[in-house]
């Protein structure tokens, strides 16, 4: 005879010999999370899970049957899922994972079913982040869910939704133009700066400041491969902050000797007076044919603005800098509205796959029990024919009993899948987990 035809597809749901009704109980599940919305930095720092995979190990050894742990620095949410809604136990064990205590979960937001789901789709999208639209936390969820997969934390469920939430993730963000457009200043400056030169590969950069701002102009050049120097009143801020950050240090008398050859500068300080002063850039600009764009990131300013009456000088201050940055967003707003449309669609999609996944197992335990009368039969009808058959005349006769089960089953099964698609077949899949003895043993998780 040909090789065993596979009558329906195999299911990943994971089952046990329990009673119906417990059985195709609809999974569920659960987030929860906190956030820069409720939480600031420090204290998010507290409930990150040091030992990822402890944490993990201790969640599906408590009832769980899927999880997946998102951290980022910007949030720490967990994601489970199984028959049972227990949040309190979920809080608990995260306490226990943290080292923290139960009371220290106040501030921590808890939703289940749809608005989870709903909830990682906007996630995905860019539309929870402190920069909306930003695609960095996409890339973020996908590393977290493989890890979860990779490791056999997650099944049939939470790999549906998270496979949905990446696919509308990615689609939001070719579909509108959430995430077109510098939202932050240090973005827009180098940006601007890449419009006024042709390349700034071949520019020489000066950065001036050591600070915060100073640092996230830093990482946008350290981003696009720059090479540039980092100056400051202090030497030794410098020497440190080109060791943590990027950039090459220089003494801050040196660096002004240098201006002349400087193409772009970028002062980001808290000095309470002018660095870059009038005569200072006379003396920079004196027998010099190129130009010089200084972009004052400080506040106050440290650029004198008389500067600008120069010619060859181009200053950009903080609130042009601003003001660039405002309608860059306001333009990621707008397509909001669009994001949220197409996430909505999606739930809608997912919902109706979760559905379907509830009465798989039923309808694959429905085809196995018919399958193993089949093949009962065949091989007592090819035992009575004996050798009046041949192979060619036995693979027919095979082929034949495939086809009449499947013709027999697949349109009761298929509106069995409709009925509980439709929200109105649960007592209809009891029925007939009940008429077929729905039974599947437990499969071992996989170390």
């Amino acid at each position: 005879m040909g090789e065993k035809k596979q009558l329906t597809k195999t299911t990943s749901a994971s089952v046990g010999a329990v009673d119906v009704a417990e059985e195709i109980a609809p999974m569920q599940i659960v987030n929860a999370r906190i956030t820069y919305r409720n939480a600031p930095i420090h204290l998010l720092e507290k409930f990150t899970f040091k030992d990822v995979d402890g944490a993990y190990k201790t969640f599906m050894s408590s009832g769980y049957d899927e999880c997946v742990i998102l951290q980022t620095c910007n949030r720490v949410e967990v994601f489970v899922s199984s028959k049972e809604e227990n949040e309190k136990k979920l809080l608990e064990k995260w306490a226990v994972s943290s080292g923290l205590s139960v009371t220290d979960f106040a501030n921590v937001e808890v939703e289940t079913g749809r608005a989870a789901v709903n909830h990682l789709m906007k996630l995905a999208s860019g539309l929870d982040s402190l920069v909306v639209g930003e695609d960095q936390i996409l890339g973020q969820v996908r590393r977290a869910f493989e890890f979860a997969r990779s490791n056999h934390y997650t099944s049939s469920g939470l790999m549906v939704i998270f496979d949905r939430a990446l696919k509308i993730g990615g689609k939001v963000r070719t579909a509108t133009g959430i995430n077109r457009g510098s939202v932050s200043i240090a973005s827009v400056a180098v940006n601007l700066a890449e419009e006024y030169f042709d390349d700034l590969g071949s520019r020489k950069i000066m950065l001036i400041g050591t600070g915060e701002a100073a640092s996230l102009v830093a990482k946008v050049l350290k981003k696009r491969e720059l090479d540039f120097i980092v100056t400051s009143r202090v030497q030794e801020r410098a020497k440190s902050f080109t060791d943590r950050v990027a950039g090459t240090p220089l003494p801050f008398e040196d660096a002004l000797e240098l201006l002349s050859n400087v193409d772009i500068v970028f002062t980001a300080t808290k000095a309470p007076y002018h660095l870059l002063t009038l005569d200072r850039i006379e003396n920079a600009m004196k027998d010099r044919r190129s130009g010089l764009m200084i972009f004052d990131l400080s506040n106050p300013r440290t650029v004198d603005d008389r500067v600008t009456a120069i010619h060859g000088v181009k200053l950009v201050n903080m609130d042009q800098i601003a003001e660039l940055v405002g309608k860059n967003m306001r333009s990621r707003m707008k397509e909001v509205r669009s994001a949220e449309k197409l996430i909505k669609d999606e739930l809608k999609s997912v919902e109706t796959i979760m559905k379907r996944i509830k009465a798989e197992p039923v309808v694959v335990s429905v085809f196995k029990a018919v399958d193993t009368i089949r093949e009962r039969e065949l091989k007592r009808a090819l035992s009575k024919l004996g050798k009046r058959v041949g192979s060619d005349e036995a693979r027919v006769v095979e082929q034949l009993s495939y086809a009449i089960v499947e013709g027999i089953l697949s349109a009761p099964m298929n509106n069995l899948r409709k009925e509980i698609e439709a929200g109105e077949g649960r007592e209809l899949m009891e029925t007939v987990a009940k008429l077929f003895k729905y039974e599947e043993k437990q499969t071992p998780r996989q170390q």
